[in-house]
């Protein structure tokens, strides 16, 4: 039994060095795109219904604490930047959120 799991945790690690990912990793769904969308929003702070203005000001404080210059990462100005470029371009021509069905 304990060279069972001893196998186990041996193959666990081979599969995360080789991979770069865990093995249970693989196993989750990626996620939709309303789960993209509302962390997009909670990351921005904005409510479903903000308007194109609202979602670039909002962009704008987050850069503002995020960005390396204040001590933040890259990392997270490319995360509010995705955010940003998800809700503009799910908002339909004249600026207000799409009527989806």
């Amino acid at each position: 039994m304990l060279k069972f799991a001893f196998l186990i945790v041996l193959v666990c690690i081979v599969w995360r060095w080789a991979l770069g990912q865990w093995p249970w990793d693989a196993l989750k769904l990626p996620p939709t795109r309303e789960q993209e969308m509302a962390k997009a929003r909670r990351l921005l702070g904005v409510p479903a219904t903000a308007t194109r203005e609202e979602i670039v000001a909002a962009h704008k404080r987050v850069i503002g604490t995020v960005h390396p210059d204040r001590g933040g990462s890259s990392a997270a100005v490319h995360e509010a930047n995705d955010a940003r470029d998800l809700l503009v371009g799910a908002l339909p021509r004249d600026g207000s959120l799409q009527d989806e069905d």
